[in-house]
């Protein structure tokens, strides 16, 4: 099973070939100014999440006008839009524009509805050299409806961890929920990395990736973890669907006294 992949490159949208994941998936929409998209939601909801430049949105006989805004993901919070079930939708780039479109199946009946920038929740985690900021785009208890997808934004600063201690959410057993993830990831500079350890003593899998720009890490299962390189600045777009909206982790038992001991949030 691949867990580990390129985003392909082009214009318009690039969907990802994705078998590990079963309720999620990912697609990328780069259009240059003047340029459009048109497409439908089918049986899924989707984020659309404006990584760089404006665009405008035509969807459920509404139009959001403009979205975006940044010009990348690393200057400040996102403008995003979620597209209900059902739904045909329309982006029309008003400038070179980058969107994520994390999506997952849905049975909600809901209208289309935008999260500002000032509507997304900010914050750090961690402590020492694993401070990182986040960003709770649709995240409980925002109060927006949702049938499946929590969706967010991590920025780790320059040799940095994040997602420490590893954790899982593969099972309901205790606290721990289950819930397949995404990490879609950009790094700061076109020649900067990270590494990204995805590994499995029960399924007997341990994998360790060098994480560049435009690289994805599919997490049907497993504990997971990224570090960046000395140097570069980390991004990942992290999305997840499964049991419900509330989210439960198990850390690695070999590593939760970091948790215990730092006191990380």
């Amino acid at each position: 099973m691949k867990y580990f992949h390129t985003i392909p490159q082009g214009s318009g949208l690039l969907p990802l070939a994705d078998e590990a994941c079963q309720l999620l998936a990912f697609a990328k929409l780069n259009l240059e100014a003047g340029q459009s998209y048109e497409g439908e939601t089918g049986e899924r909801e989707i984020l659309l999440v404006a990584l760089s430049g404006k665009a405008e949105l035509e969807v459920g006989g509404r139009k959001f006008a403009p979205i975006g805004g940044r010009p990348s993901v690393f200057a400040g919070s996102p403008h995003s839009v979620y597209l209900p079930r059902g739904q045909r939708f329309r982006v029309r780039a008003l400038t070179r524009f980058e969107a994520a479109l994390p999506s997952a199946p849905s049975d909600l009946e809901t209208e289309p509805y935008e999260i500002r920038p000032e509507q997304v929740s900010t914050g750090r985690w961690g402590t020492l050299n694993f401070t990182r900021q986040f960003r709770e785009i649709l995240v409980e208890p925002d109060g927006r409806p949702a049938s499946r997808l929590i969706v967010g934004e991590t920025i780790t600063p320059s040799g940095n961890w994040s997602t420490y201690p590893p954790h899982k959410h593969e099972t309901a057993q205790g606290s721990e929920v289950f819930h397949e993830e995404m990490y879609y990831f950009r790094i700061s500079s076109p020649e900067g990395w990270g590494l990204t350890r995805h590994y499995s003593p029960e399924r007997g899998y341990d994998q360790t990736y060098v994480v560049k720009d435009e690289t994805l890490l599919s997490i049907p299962h497993g504990y997971h973890t990224y570090v960046s390189a000395p140097g570069y600045t980390g991004y990942y777009l992290w999305f997840l669907a499964g049991d419900g909206r509330r989210q439960g982790v198990r850390f690695d038992p070999d590593l939760a006294w970091v948790q215990k001991t730092v006191g990380m949030v």
